[in-house]
């Protein structure tokens, strides 16, 4: 019979972010692969310890709930993150795993650099042209090639409608995150 890591029950916090997943276990000593949501990943390889929930469907899970996972190293292999946790001491502890989502509270996260941003931060905010005209709310981001897009939600005459700007300077004047309110360069009509 495997042995299954011994997790602590815990709560989610409310700025929790999901970062990723486990896919599977990686080597014969504890490690696993982790598929990362972001090209940057660094808020999910600076934090100490993650926060588990079972996948969300069609994968069956030791642990019901969120717990705490400590880990004691995680970097980056190719595409993906290998990462080794506390109480997690051969294959098939990483086995047991596999499908768990990862979450890490916001506050966790690496201070961004001047004029970036991380995408959870963006997702929500108001968007308005220069001239304060309501272009609608940032309901996603696309990354499409050289750029990212944001996608848009807004309401024109009882109907929902996306409008979709690309994020680049040109276009961008301002992220206000305290005024949680973005302004751009671009018409209604476009």
């Amino acid at each position: 019979m495997p042995e299954l890591p011994i997790l602590q029950a815990t709560d989610l916090p409310p700025d929790a972010v999901e970062v990723g997943r486990i896919t599977d276990a990686w080597g014969v000593k504890g490690w696993f692969k982790v598929l990362p949501y972001s090209n940057d990943a660094q808020a999910l390889l600076a934090a100490k310890s993650w926060l588990l929930q079972p996948a969300e469907k069609g994968g069956k899970s030791f642990f019901t709930g969120t717990v705490l996972l400590p880990i004691r190293q995680a970097r980056t292999h190719s595409d993906n993150i290998v990462a080794w946790a506390q109480g997690v001491e051969d294959r098939d502890g990483a086995e047991a795993l596999r499908g768990a989502r990862i979450f890490v509270p916001r506050a966790a996260f690496p201070a961004a650099a001047e004029d970036e941003y991380y995408w959870v931060d963006l997702i929500g905010l108001a968007v308005v042209n220069r001239e304060g005209v309501a272009l609608g709310s940032v309901r996603e981001l696309l990354p499409t090639g050289p750029q990212t897009t944001l996608v848009l939600a807004y309401e024109q005459d009882g109907k929902a409608h996306e409008r979709m700007i690309p994020f680049v300077s040109a276009f961008v004047d301002k992220v206000d995150l305290a005024a949680r309110q973005i302004t751009v360069d671009w018409q209604p009509d476009y």
